[in-house]
């Protein structure tokens, strides 16, 4: 797909130089960019909706696991 956008002249010159440098058309340097971009940011949703999920509940271990978990660590001092 075609798309006409605006972006300033020095982001545009070092996008120029970079593809020049990846040897890669231009075409595909913003799309892998803004590919890469679309999935930070959808990765980070992700985790804001894990935190409000975790945010709600408490953290609890069984009696029992946390005895075994304990017994597990090294003896290390921290």
């Amino acid at each position: 797909m075609k798309v006409a956008i605006s972006i300033p002249d020095a982001v545009f010159r070092s996008a120029e130089s970079l593809a020049r440098r990846m040897g890669v058309p231009r075409s595909q340097l913003y799309a892998t960019a803004v590919e890469e971009y679309v999935a930070r940011h959808r990765r980070s949703e992700i985790t804001r909706r894990l935190d409000e999920v975790y945010e709600k509940e408490t953290a609890q271990v069984e009696p029992g696991l946390q005895k075994a978990q304990t017994r597990a660590l090294p003896k290390d001092a921290w």
